[in-house]
């Protein structure tokens, strides 16, 4: 390991200094060695040649002092100027016969032996240097692994007290490292974040057994003993006073930011930043693992809870964190890991009774899916032994039997589909059975059917194709809606499923794809305004048509969350953009801001500066009753302020006012450049929307 030469004093102009002295110095030497002037101090007459040997003495301190400070480098061009004036001594002696340059050329002798010690020297200290960094490195590196394999140990054998938060402590300590990353935090800060994620409930190993394994309700009583484990921490990690970080997060990562938790009851920054990370991290986990009572909670679910607890709960700023990173956890992979069966992960099944085997649902869209599978009986008989495909939506893409699951996680069976071409219809408007006969049936395998299938969504249909060799059977089948989701998960009866192989196509369908079987539901038979009304089945799968937006604009509309609507954040949203063509995802689209009605943000890919205002008024009742309003319909306006480059929304609806305040940066927009706004959403219907301009008042 190299370590950096810090005995550098100014860097380049201090090098460039002592070059140019030496230089100058052996430049004025010669001269002034031989002038016949006389200097004047006062009444002392000083020849000039006597400041000869002062010039050629700095002149040697400047090659000693390059070697000093600029090591390597110095010694190079302290080397490469003592060299240079060998033909000045040689042709002084040679040519001219100067012997008075005799003692010059022996202090130039002397100089060089000098740097030449120095810098052997110097480089025997830099390398015991260079060795103890190493060593003081390594002894670091141990104590950090000793300690951390400690801290390992500590929090398994607690975390080993209740089979249901084993693992729990780590994945805290990582969730807590992540969100400190995406606050900026430096590399040392979110390691100090981690242990103290990895120690936070180190106070249960004084708590009793019977209260941390118990599978009911607890007492209160037993609630308050389990309340004192944050302070039992903090005894206990107190003592370690190197890292009084971690003692701290763990003191603390109960508290609330409304000032509501314990052990301390304090409130918003009061309490320390690491415990509100700590905070968001341990309430994530929580939720997203199995539990004696319950699941783990699918991801959309808790990511409305984090915006539920935002402010009351959690700092909102590290909340808004959270939400980001489950955002970008796009197949859930920020969870307590077990063991799943996964069709690409593990390719066979063996079904005993019908549904004693259900794999995990594979979700349709308009890219179709594709599976490659072999059966076989495993029954011999006549009863009936075939696999069978099962179509649903649910929250944790999962086929579920439990009436309370099904209620919790919006389970919706649409219908089984059995690969010999037999439905069982449950909750859809329409099935079509379509049969084509191929050629003669061929001969089985190895006692194996060979089915290859595919399945594709398009808005409310899905068609599902099934081929086997012999004949293709296509399954059209009308959804409720066109705002749910379809997931295909493979069971069967009596039967051995195996080499099952899954892959997208390479490119998505139109919405035509499907012939149409039912008429599509609409929710937009409303009054029209000046706009077409809209319906937003999905995450901004849809928008109005834009409106420029120049000086004040007010826009109005009447608002209501689909039928399929079940989170805070399917409302409306408005976009603010340019585009050539002033329509969304236009030529060269650019988005300035989205606000959604129920206040979230985040930065958007440009980099945009927005600031989001959100206030709860007296007339705010609860999420629940804000999303209730949303699904019976509210009436709404938005007015949209632009002076130059800052651009201001805001709108009040249901008691939660929103304001934004987005200023686009000059380089991206002049007072010539056309901004738009445009209403979109996820799940609603916006119906009689209307205009009004006027100018800034």
């Amino acid at each position: 390991m190299k370590t950096k030469d810090k005995r550098k004093p100014s860097g380049y102009i201090g090098f460039a200094v002592l070059i140019i002295l030496f230089i100058a110095s052996i430049v004025i030497v010669p001269r002034v060695s031989q002038s016949g002037d006389m200097l004047i101090i006062g009444n002392t007459r000083l020849p000039m040649s006597a400041f000869a040997g002062v010039m050629s003495t700095m002149a040697n301190l400047c090659i000693i002092l390059l070697v000093v400070f600029y090591g390597k480098t110095g010694f190079i061009a302290a080397m490469i100027l003592l060299i240079g004036q060998t033909p000045i001594w040689a042709r002084n002696l040679i040519v001219t016969q100067q012997m008075g340059s005799l003692p010059g050329i022996f202090s130039t002798i002397l100089t060089l032996i000098a740097i030449i010690v120095i810098r052997s020297r110097g480089r025997k200290i830099d390398q015991f240097q260079e060795e103890k960094v190493e060593q003081l490195i390594r002894q670091r590196e141990q104590s950090e692994h000793l300690f951390e394999q400690t801290a390992l140990a500590l929090v398994t054998a607690i975390d080993a007290k209740d089979e249901y938060s084993h693992g729990h402590s780590m994945r805290v300590a990582e969730y807590a490292r992540r969100i400190a990353e995406e606050m900026g935090k430096s590399e040392e800060e979110c390691q100090k974040i981690y242990y103290a994620g990895l120690l936070h409930d180190v106070g249960k190993i004084g708590i009793s057994d019977a209260i941390i394994t118990k599978k009911g309700k607890l007492t209160p009583e037993e609630y308050e003993e389990i309340k004192r484990h944050p302070v039992l921490s903090n005894q206990i990690l107190s003592s370690i006073r190197d890292y009084p970080y971690i003692s701290i997060g763990a003191h603390y990562h109960h508290e609330r930011y409304d000032g509501k938790g314990y052990p301390d009851g304090l409130k918003g920054e009061d309490i320390p930043e690491i415990a509100r990370i700590i905070s968001v991290a341990d309430a994530y986990d929580a939720m997203s693992s199995n539990r004696s009572y319950r699941k783990a909670i699918p991801q959309q679910i808790i990511r409305e809870e984090i915006v539920k607890g935002a402010g009351t709960q959690f700092d909102p700023e590290i909340a808004m964190i959270m939400r980001h990173l489950i955002d970008l956890d796009g197949e859930y992979r920020m969870k307590e890991r077990e063991t799943v069966r996964e069709l690409a992960g593990d390719n066979e099944m063996h079904c005993g009774e019908y549904r004693s085997e259900i794999s995990t649902g594979i979700v349709l869209t308009h890219t179709p899916t594709r599976i490659h599978l072999s059966y076989r009986d495993e029954e011999p008989g006549d009863g009936q032994t075939a696999p069978a495909i099962i179509l649903f939506d649910s929250l944790d893409s999962r086929v579920h039997e439990d009436e309370e699951t099904i209620r919790t996680l919006n389970y919706t069976e649409y219908c089984e589909i059995w690969l010999n071409g037999e439905t069982v219809s449950h909750e859809i408007r329409a099935v079509r059975t379509d049969v084509k006969e191929n050629a003669p049936a061929a001969a089985k395998a190895n006692g194996r059917t060979v089915y290859d299938l595919e399945a594709v969504k398009c808005r409310d249909h899905v068609l599902i194709s099934i081929r086997d060799g012999s004949r293709t059977t296509e399954v059209t089948v009308a959804l409720p809606d066109s705002s749910r989701y379809a997931y295909i998960a493979l069971t069967g009866k009596h039967c051995y499923i195996g080499d099952v192989h899954i892959e997208k196509a390479e490119e998505a369908v139109p919405d035509s794809y499907i012939p149409r079987i039912a008429e599509e539901i609409s929710y937009i038979d409303g009054p029209v305004g000046d706009l077409p009304n809209v319906q937003v089945d999905g995450v901004r799968s849809a928008a109005s048509e834009s409106v420029p937006v120049k000086d004040k604009l007010l826009i109005t509309f009447h608002a209501m969350s689909l039928p399929t609507a079940r989170l805070i954040w399917h409302c409306p949203y408005i976009v603010l953009f340019h585009s050539a063509d002033g329509r969304v995802n236009g030529e060269g689209y650019r988005e300035y801001a989205l606000i959604r009605l129920d206040g979230e943000n985040w930065e958007n890919d440009n980099h945009i500066p927005t600031q989001i205002i959100v206030n709860r008024e007296e007339s705010f009742e609860s999420w629940d009753a804000w999303k209730q309003k949303n699904k019976e319909g509210f009436d709404c306006a938005v007015l949209i302020t632009r002076r130059g480059n800052k651009i201001l929304v805001s709108t009040k609806n249901l008691g939660l006012s929103v304001t934004s305040i987005t200023v686009i940066p000059e380089e991206l927009l002049n007072e010539d450049t056309p901004v738009f706004a445009a209403l979109t959403g996820d799940q609603c219907a916006l119906t009689n929307i209307r205009i009004r301009e006027s100018n800034v008042e």
